[in-house]
Formats: C-alpha cells, sequence, structure tokens
C-alpha cells in the first residue's frame, strides 16, 4: 500500500447537477439526495433522494455510446477524451418507492431511499438494488430505441392491402376495363399511390433515439421488523444481505419471499440491549466473509461457514485507545456509521461522529490510520447533542487503488486523504462552484413532492475549474452537511451530495 506520488491529488471542479442559483425555489425535502453508488465498471452512477427516485447517470463517450457511423477522426478524438477523468450525463429516472402505511403498527413508512446497489450486468442489462425503511426492490435497466413520430398525415391509407379489402368494386365484381395483364386499372394506380404515400410516412417514423426502460423485477418485503440501514450485493453475484439494527438476512436475487437470518442481536430482553448493527457489507473476493459495525465502535468480520447463525463466531477489531476519556457522549460519538472494504479486501475503511479510520483486517487491536474530522467541534458535543446534530451519519469512500479515502462534513465540505501523504490535515473541498455564495435559505420539511428531481430537469452545469479549498477556520454552518461520498472505480474522481445537488471533483 506504497502511494505512487509524495504529494496530495490536486482536486479540480468537474460537474455539477441540480445546483441551484441565488433566488430560486426553496430547497424542497423530498429533492435531498440520500444514497449514491457507482457500478462496477464505473460507466454509470445511481442516486437516490428522500422522495423515493432513483436516477441514473451514464459516463460519457462511453463504450455504448460510440455510433458506429463516426469518422476515424471523430473515433480518435473520443480516444484522447476517454483517457481523461469521466464525464457524466442524464439516462433515466423512476420512482422506486412510495410512502406506505403499517396498519398493524401504525406507522408511516417514508419513501426515502437508503442505499442503492448496482448488480452484476447480465445481457446489456443493469440491475440496481434499492431500499426504504422496509422494503427492496431489484430494477432491471435495458437500453432500448424509440422511435418518434413528429409528424404524421391521417389520411385514409392504413395498408395498401386494406385499401384493395376495402374497395366496393372489389367486393360486387362490378364489371371495369382491365389491362392487359388482368388486373384493373383502378387498382393499378391505387397500388402505385399506396406505396408512395406509405414511402412518406415510413420516412418520418424512422428516426430513433436510445432510451432507458426501468422494470421492477422483485421485490424483497416483510423480512425487517426495524428500519433497513444497509443492503450489499455479495462476490458471487446470486446473494445480497440486507441489515437493520438488530438483524442481518441473506437473500438470494431469483428468490424474493424467503430470506436467512444470519446475524441476530435482539436478546431475549430488550431491556439487556448493549447496541445495534449500524452498516455492514460483503467482502469483495470473498463470498463467505462480511463486516458489520456497532454502535459501540466495533467491527465484526464473521465467516458463514462457520456457523448458520454467525454472530458468535466474529473476529472482533477495536480502538483499544477509544475509551481512554469516557463522558457522556463517549458511546454516542464512537457509533460507527458507514464502513467500507477496499478493493482487495485488505483494509477496511470505517467513519464515526469525529474519526475516519483505516483498519488492516490482519490487526485487531487498532486501526492504521486515524483522520480526524470533528475534532473542533468536541468543545460544543452538548449544543450538538441538544439539537441531534450528534447523531448525523457521514459516509465514507475507498479510491480504485485503495490509497485514498474520503468523507464529508459540515459546510458541504468533502475531506480527502491519503495513506502516508498528506499528513492528517489531507484536502478539504467545498461541495459548491461558487463557495462565497451565501447560503440559500430552507425550506420546512415534507412539502409537496414534485414528480421530477431537479437532476432530470436538466439543470446541470460542467467545467473545468479549480475547486475551492477550505481551511480549518472555515465557521461550519451546520444546517448544511455532505453525508454522501462515491469513488469511481478506476479513476480519481469523487462524486458528492450536497443536499439536493451532485457534485463531481478529479485529480
Amino acid at each position: 500500500m506504497t502511494p505512487s506520488s509524495d504529494h496530495p491529488l490536486d482536486w479540480k471542479f468537474s460537474q455539477v447537477f441540480g445546483e441551484r442559483a441565488p433566488g430560486d425555489e426553496l430547497l424542497q425535502e423530498v429533492d435531498v439526495i440520500s444514497a449514491i453508488g457507482f457500478d462496477k465498471s464505473g460507466d454509470h452512477l445511481a442516486i437516490g433522494d428522500r422522495g423515493g427516485r432513483c436516477v441514473i447517470f451514464e459516463r460519457k463517450h462511453g463504450k455504448h455510446n460510440l455510433d458506429e457511423h463516426r469518422s476515424r477522426l471523430e473515433l480518435e478524438q473520443l480516444d484522447v477524451t476517454s483517457t481523461q477523468h469521466p464525464e457524466f450525463q442524464f439516462k433515466t429516472e423512476f420512482q422506486s418507492h412510495e410512502p406506505e402505511f403499517d396498519y398493524l403498527k401504525s406507522v408511516e413508512i417514508e419513501e426515502k431511499i437508503n442505499k442503492v446497489k448496482w448488480c452484476a450486468t447480465s445481457n446489456g442489462s443493469q440491475f440496481i438494488l434499492s431500499t426504504n425503511d422496509k422494503t427492496i426492490k431489484l430494477w432491471k435497466v435495458k437500453e432500448g430505441k424509440v422511435k418518434k413520430v413528429k409528424e404524421m398525415n391521417p389520411g385514409p391509407l392504413t395498408s395498401s392491402d386494406n385499401v384493395l379489402l376495402s374497395e366496393k368494386s372489389f367486393i360486387s365484381r362490378e364489371d371495369k376495363p382491365t389491362v392487359p395483364n388482368g388486373y384493373r386499372q383502378e387498382w393499378a394506380e391505387k397500388m402505385a399511390n399506396s406505396v408512395s404515400q406509405y414511402q412518406d410516412i415510413h420516412a418520418k417514423v424512422a428516426d430513433a433515439e436510445d432510451t432507458a426502460q426501468t422494470r421492477c423485477r422483485k421485490v424483497y418485503a416483510h423480512a425487517h421488523d426495524y428500519n433497513i440501514h444497509s443492503i450489499s450485493n455479495n462476490s458471487d453475484g446470486e446473494t445480497f444481505l440486507s441489515a437493520d439494527d438488530l438483524r442481518i438476512n441473506l437473500w438470494n436475487l431469483e428468490i424474493s419471499d424467503q430470506c436467512f437470518n444470519i446475524i441476530d442481536m435482539k436478546p431475549p430482553n430488550m431491556d439487556d440491549l448493549t447496541e445495534v448493527i449500524t452498516s455492514a457489507e460483503f467482502h469483495p473476493v470473498h463470498c463467505n466473509l462480511l463486516a458489520y459495525s456497532s454502535s459501540r465502535g466495533f467491527i465484526r468480520l464473521v465467516d458463514m461457514r462457520q456457523s448458520a447463525l454467525c454472530d458468535n463466531s466474529a473476529r472482533i477489531l477495536q480502538d483499544g485507545d477509544s475509551n481512554a476519556l469516557k463522558s457522556f457522549f463517549t458511546e454516542i460519538i464512537a457509533s460507527i456509521s458507514d464502513i467500507k472494504f477496499s478493493k482487495d479486501g485488505r483494509y477496511i475503511l470505517s467513519r464515526d461522529y469525529m474519526n475516519l479510520k483505516l483498519w488492516d483486517v490482519h490487526m485487531d487491536s487498532s486501526p492504521v490510520a486515524i483522520y480526524r474530522i470533528h475534532e473542533h467541534l468536541r468543545p460544543k458535543l452538548s449544543e450538538l447533542y441538544t439539537n441531534d446534530r450528534i447523531f448525523d451519519k457521514f459516509g465514507c469512500c475507498f479510491s480504485g487503488d485503495g490509497l485514498h479515502y474520503a468523507t464529508g462534513s459540515y459546510s458541504n465540505l468533502v475531506r480527502i486523504f491519503s495513506h502516508g501523504i498528506g499528513g492528517e490535515e489531507g484536502t478539504t473541498i467545498e461541495a459548491s462552484k461558487t463557495p462565497n455564495r451565501k447560503p440559500l435559505p430552507r425550506a420546512a420539511p415534507r412539502v409537496r413532492r414534485s414528480s421530477l428531481s431537479n437532476l432530470a430537469r436538466g439543470f446541470y452545469r460542467h467545467g473545468h475549474e479549480n475547486s475551492s479549498s477550505a481551511g480549518n477556520d472555515i465557521s461550519y454552518d451546520l444546517s448544511s452537511k455532505l453525508l454522501q461520498v462515491a469513488w469511481h472505480p478506476e479513476a480519481n474522481l469523487i462524486a458528492s451530495a450536497a443536499g439536493n445537488s451532485l457534485f463531481m471533483y478529479y485529480a
């Protein structure tokens, strides 16, 4: 795990989708992005929002977008641009979840998307898992061509055969002058007119465009008593897991009405409950291994081959120095909100409220590195607890080569670190093209839902301006927080979600 350079990466602005300009309408709560993820190839990016919608972006000039009729010079130019950082464009959007009501428990189930995960590609179609608090759905996204008819003259002609069959003279066998070959002259004239009109209409409908069609293939429901916070695909391409606060279930992608409970942390008496599950993920290489984190700051590695119920056969990764100074808030800020495996599965990245930690799965006594994210907020823990900010759950991500990591913070900041270089400070990027502009007003939550997200309306801009860096002396805005980040699997490109906007930066 040796870096290829002694200098931190130089990050620049790439694209933004959905950025609001000053004077735009207030931010609607349903438009806030709540989940984000690249597929394995990096050619597609999916996001989910609080309105239950999934939006998919595809890479520009990707292998699926090349036109076979382009000239050799144009294709060579595309090869040159493909070596640069990836750029994306809107592909499709669909409504994944709707608000529901559980009549047995008398609770409302929000449509908010908690996680999106890409599955293995099959027969040219992409598959994506999305989940809200209770229900997981498998969606198929298939490429297709749609013919558009812009101008059609609805004449009496439907087809040449129908015209002949509808002729009164044909049915009544009236005597008419014939041509030498035995056909009536009027039939031949009508046939010629039919072919001419058909060719004219056919030319108008021949214009086709690529589109993506989405269809729900499977619905995995009624398996969790508590809210689902994690889903993860297995490397075998056939199974996935779903996790709530107390249980982790194993599913087969093709079987939606049955799952296996592999982790159960619910005690016989709920008064004896000491911790809950906060995140879970499969090992990227070995299909029998998985990791899950807890609210006490532990990471457990389990092998499904050892026992059908895996909660008693786990290796525990824990920081031996984390409980040196205990306080009322110690257990709260120790809760791990997200974990990620490196591509080879050797390292695990964990994020709690205060720190980003890098773990070696072969060392369970302490993390390899600790990066302080919110150390400056330690004197304000009481205030953060009062306004519930201390329970904010920030995500994290690995780079494809495993040398770099990123996470979010308040004031819509992205914190980026590299193993062995840049120190604990790392690089800080503000998710905005105009960082000096004043914060826009926020609307009250739970407003009327719009039919399309702002990302699908074409509000996107892109360029190559340098990103702005913010120092540690910035006055943090606790009302704006960047919770979702994702790293492109093949390139140094980060996608981050700030409110309803998707910002991309490259190095």
